[in-house]
């Protein structure tokens, strides 16, 4: 049986039911409604790969970031759609992070997705957000500097 000390939280809730464990994005974190979603359409930058396209805009309000996620009949049924929806929560969950903050952006799942596994579905969220400029800066340790040897 799992007791309240053994879970983490960090950026979701994490409940415990009759033994189980259950942990989501929290809503603050979700675009809600109509609104948000028109507004980081009309007014925010897109990015895209073969299997995501990323709209997304500045939001004060937003703190450290609020995530949409869209996957139309083009994808699949009802299942296919929910689970993509699902997996990309968690992928997200898990880059928080490493998102920048005060941003609203919506993940438009493209066909080709929905055949792909989980490490190949997190590699391409963090392409496509890297693209966007979505993702911090990695922090190295000093300047990289190319050593060029004389020729002469």
């Amino acid at each position: 049986m799992l007791c309240a000390n053994d879970i983490i939280m960090r950026g979701y809730f994490a409940t415990i039911k009759e033994g189980m464990v259950t942990r989501s994005v929290r809503k603050k974190l979700r675009l809600r409604n109509r609104e948000d979603y028109s507004r980081v359409y009309r007014g925010g930058r897109s990015f895209a790969n073969g299997q995501f396209v990323v709209y997304w805009s500045k939001q004060p309000i937003a703190e450290p970031f609020r995530l949409g996620i869209s996957a139309s009949k083009k994808v699949g049924n009802a299942v296919i759609r929910n689970r993509m929806r699902r997996v990309l929560k968690e992928i997200v969950r898990h880059m928080e992070e490493q998102i920048v903050p005060n941003v609203d952006f919506i993940l438009i799942v493209r066909k080709p997705a929905v055949a792909m596994s989980y490490v190949e579905l997190e590699r391409s969220v963090k392409h496509v957000l890297r693209k966007a400029g979505l993702l911090k800066e990695s922090k190295r340790k000093g300047p990289r500097t190319a050593i060029l040897k004389d020729r002469s």
